[in-house]
């Protein structure tokens, strides 16, 4: 089906979108020297990312109830600080920690990017952050969104198909009608297999590591090196 079809772009946030591991290792920095203390701040971005997924898989499993990111990203960093062994934070200093996934900076290319991907496409974020998270983001970094799309409005997180099924429904449109944009190979294959259309955008520092996760040639609909990429790839013109 030719990509013509395509009338509304949704994109994965977290490392798609902004740079979630260099926001948190800048504020865990600038916390550690305000405290005089001490922290790998690499090391405690990795591991407060590396418990979302465990932690998400608590809730499908009906171990933990419903709970949005922000609470989810609370449960992990509570574990975290007594594991780097920082429980001197008070609950208002916690409280500010954690949302610092609410401030998360975007990378360079992805509000000029997007701004050029708006002229021709319904654009919208479809990130299993909360509302409240994608709104403050948005509104700090300056992303352009038409809408919010979040996975909590469908109490499903990805890559549950009813997320991907949700946000076509929600736009009005077919589930061909809609391209989902990530980073992660594996978020892409699940809305493939939701019916959707999918571009990859390479992020080789996501994880700090210069390296992309592995995929198939030919696997994705578009592949772009970045946002302006992807526009100029999907026939935008300068």
């Amino acid at each position: 089906m030719a990509l013509d079809a395509v009338k509304a772009l949704v994109f994965d946030v977290f490392g798609t979108v902004v740079d979630w591991r260099g926001s948190i290792v800048r504020e865990v920095d600038a916390l550690a020297a305000a405290l005089g203390r001490r922290v790998d701040s690499s090391a405690f971005a990795d591991a407060w990312r590396a418990g979302y997924q465990p932690a998400m898989q608590r809730v499908r499993t009906g171990d933990l109830p419903w709970l949005r990111i922000d609470a989810l990203h609370r449960l992990i960093l509570d574990g975290l600080l007594d594991d780097f062994g920082w429980t001197v934070l008070d609950e208002a200093a916690r409280d500010r920690l954690n949302r610092v996934w609410h401030r998360l900076d975007p990378w360079p290319d992805a509000v000029a990017g997007l701004t050029r991907l708006k002229r021709r496409y319904v654009i919208a974020p479809l990130s299993n952050g909360n509302f409240s998270l994608l709104t403050n983001l948005a509104k700090r970094a300056g992303l352009p969104w038409d809408c919010v799309l979040s996975a909590e409005l469908f109490r499903h997180y990805k890559p549950d198909a009813e997320t991907y099924l949700g946000a076509a429904d929600l736009l009005g449109l077919a589930p061909h009608e809609v391209m989902l944009v990530a980073c992660h190979p594996s978020d892409l294959r699940a809305a493939k297999a939701a019916g959707m259309r999918t571009g990859y955008v390479a992020r080789p520092d996501e994880n700090g590591t210069g390296r992309s996760p592995p995929f198939e040639p030919h696997e994705f609909d578009c592949t772009a090196d970045d946002f302006v990429d992807l526009d100029r790839r999907l026939g935008g013109e300068d």
